[in-house]
């Protein structure tokens, strides 16, 4: 993995059959992206595990943590490297108390510096900030000042993921502020380029922050 201080945190589409594990493997093959979160919504726990496990396999062999976004019982029974709560999701130790100490929980923190504090005390992994920019892979009612992940990052240990609309060529003043991963989706898988090339892109960006 290439030696920079903030990495790529890759987050899915929500449709994610198909030839999406073939693009998967494409956006994973330099390195560059720590982890991957499986957030596919409105299917059955069924659907949910058969379309996970291959995909789980291909982050295990690129040696990247499977995150599974809100569902605990999910995470738990796919063996999965971390879980990623909303504000609106199960209680941070209700899940801890089910998924145990080496899990990796994140919490979604929006622009409030009191989640982010309530989260790192009550034991999370790392926290979430955003939307910092306009984005279509969900509906957002915060835009933090990008001024939070400095002072996080001064305060804290704990590592912060910036989150929303984030592109190759808006990313770098995040890094420079502070941000540990750049959570991004519709800027990788709908890269015109194909999903290989975004993630190069950033690569490019990340290694200059470095």
């Amino acid at each position: 993995m290439p030696d920079t201080s903030c990495q790529l945190y890759l987050i899915s589409p929500n449709d994610v059959g198909g030839n999406f594990p073939e693009q998967l493997k494409l956006a994973l093959g330099d390195g560059t992206a720590a982890a991957f979160q499986f957030r596919v919504k409105d299917i059955d726990a069924h659907e949910a595990v058969r379309l996970a496990e291959p995909i789980k396999a291909i982050c295990d062999a690129h040696d990247v943590a499977f995150v599974v976004n809100d569902d605990v019982a999910l995470a738990k029974r796919l063996s999965a490297d971390g879980l990623h709560l909303g504000q609106s999701d199960e209680k941070l130790s209700v899940a801890r108390a089910e998924l145990g100490p080496d899990v990796q929980i994140g919490i979604t923190c929006h622009d409030s510096r009191h989640l982010a504090m309530e989260a790192g005390e009550g034991g999370a992994n790392y926290v979430a900030f955003g939307a910092f920019f306009p984005t279509q892979t969900k509906e957002t009612h915060h835009k933090p000042d990008i001024e939070i992940l400095k002072w996080w990052s001064s305060v804290m240990e704990i590592p912060c993921v910036a989150i929303g609309g984030i592109t190759p060529e808006n990313c770098k003043p995040l890094v420079e502020a502070g941000a540990d991963f750049l959570a991004v989706s519709g800027s990788v898988w709908n890269c015109p380029e194909g999903p290989a090339h975004a993630v190069r892109q950033f690569s490019e960006v990340l290694q200059q922050s470095a």
